[in-house]
């Protein structure tokens, strides 16, 4: 199967490529993820006890409030983040905690946003490269 290729808009633009961790499901931060080991710790969601440090996290979108910031900014301080996000939409507290970071770690993961018809394709993928324009190639084996 050829390599796919999908355009989303790059909410904070950005390379970033890994395995991809996908849910439909949205993720609070809060509570749901350790920023001192990138688990997923939300044991009610679909994702709990994955390891998100590294991935490209495909979520919809998070779930709660603004401590999503707070707990993204620590995992990425601490290099457990996910390398990139890829969202169903703006997700405002993921773009927010990746623009915080590039201002205080000069580091940042990329977060791109995809229409609804495209994240359902990237769903299935396995691997994932994001683009700083916010094109998103899912390898061979992906979708």
């Amino acid at each position: 199967m050829p390599e796919a290729e999908l355009v989303g808009r790059a909410v904070v633009p950005g390379c970033a490529e890994g395995p991809a961790l996908t849910t439909d499901e949205p993720l609070s931060f809060w509570g749901g993820y350790d920023p001192a080991t990138g688990e997923i710790t939300d044991r009610t969601h679909p994702l709990s006890g994955k390891i998100a440090a590294g991935s490209v996290l495909v979520i919809p979108e998070t779930r709660g409030s603004s401590t999503t910031t707070a707990v993204l900014l620590e995992a990425i301080r601490r290099g457990t983040a996910p390398a990139a996000f890829i969202t169903r939409g703006v997700d405002a507290f993921l773009a927010l905690a990746a623009v915080v970071a590039e201002e205080m770690y000069g580091d940042a993961p990329p977060v791109v946003a995809l229409e609804a018809a495209d994240f359902d394709r990237v769903k299935a993928a396995r691997h994932l490269a994001v683009e700083a324009d916010g094109r998103v190639r899912v390898d061979p084996g992906g979708i």
